[in-house]
């Protein structure tokens, strides 16, 4: 599937150096000049130049490859830093009568297991968030790519929501199989006092008492949980960085800085899910947020392509009558 997807990736429409030239009026896409051939050479030189800033090709193995890295980083690193809310708020839910709320929770865990009782479950966390950030964002690449060149141009700009809803949906389902075992784990130690303290306890013996069923009797309610808010979660953020571009930023995302860009995506990250209770909003909005900048982070860093925020191709232009 990958060598296919990466065959079609270079027609794809958020494919950046041809599309970011066709952008700014450099090259048309449905037309050769006919006059001196200057005008044809500079845009091959744009183009030659446009690809060589980038450390892969669009769509290529490296890519999707150094997007699973991001993806890896970015789930990883924020769900372990938040182990000790996590241990709280799964203490509260299985029992309520013990650990009242969220200053009672972290008050009774510290007087029964002290400080290093808050990290417990961190290993399976880090592990398993890890796996699932290796997936959903690594897939949702490959996704979105796949589902697009199944479109076509004209179609992917016009259902594009529903493209990025599909294609993180796809992306999620994988990505709580990867997840399943390590969050079995990880409910185990933070919830039954006693069972087991580190992962190397609690996986052989989760695994002697049920066999492979104890890791992944789980995976339908992630599945119920993880898809919906995926899928708003890219979609939001997808829809959001495209409106900012438009009626906030004021010059295009070609003409702004890496920093700026990576603020931008923050901003993006933060206001995609910006609904719920203001705790909520707070701890999931800045995680959130943070999953998406260290993730374009990392796509900054390894020089990897990052499409411009999509508009309306020229053959769509002129069929709604748009353009000449």
């Amino acid at each position: 599937m990958f060598s296919s997807v990466a065959h079609l990736a270079r027609a794809n429409p958020f494919n950046a150096p041809h599309l970011q030239l066709v952008h700014d009026g450099l090259t048309d896409p449905g037309s050769c000049p006919a006059g001196p051939t200057a005008p044809l050479r500079r845009s091959r030189n744009l183009a030659a130049a446009a690809v060589e800033e980038y450390s892969c090709e669009f769509g290529s193995m490296k890519y999707y490859a150094l997007c699973g890295f991001g993806g890896v980083l970015s789930c990883g690193l924020t769900h372990t830093a938040v182990v000790p809310l996590d241990l709280v708020k799964c203490r509260m839910q299985v029992d309520p009568q013990k650990y009242k709320g969220i200053f009672n929770g972290f008050s009774v865990t510290l007087k029964e297991d002290g400080v290093r009782g808050l990290a417990k479950g961190w290993a399976p966390t880090f592990i398993g968030y890890s796996l699932q950030g290796l997936c959903k964002f690594g897939f949702y690449e490959v996704f979105k790519v796949l589902y697009s060149n199944m479109l076509g141009e004209e179609n992917t700009y016009l259902w594009r929501t529903s493209l990025y809803l599909a294609a993180s949906a796809s992306a999620e389902f994988f990505a709580d199989i990867a997840l399943a075992p390590m969050e079995a784990t990880k409910v185990r130690i933070q919830t039954q006092p006693g069972y087991a303290n580190t992962l190397r306890d609690a996986a052989p013996k989760m695994y002697k008492e049920e066999g492979l069923k104890a890791f992944y009797k789980g995976v339908a309610p992630l599945w119920m949980r993880q898809i919906p808010y995926t899928m708003m979660k890219f979609a939001c953020f997808e829809r959001t960085v495209e409106a900012l571009y438009k009626f906030v930023v004021p010059k295009p995302r070609s003409e702004c800085s890496k920093p700026e860009q990576l603020v931008v995506t923050f901003v993006a990250g933060y206001i995609g899910v910006w609904k719920g209770l203001f705790a909520r909003i707070i701890m999931i909005g800045t995680l959130t947020a943070l999953q998406w900048f260290i993730y374009d982070s990392v796509k900054v860093y390894f020089r990897l392509p990052r499409p411009p925020p999509p508009e309306m191709p020229e053959s769509l232009k002129k069929k709604l009558g748009l353009t000449q």
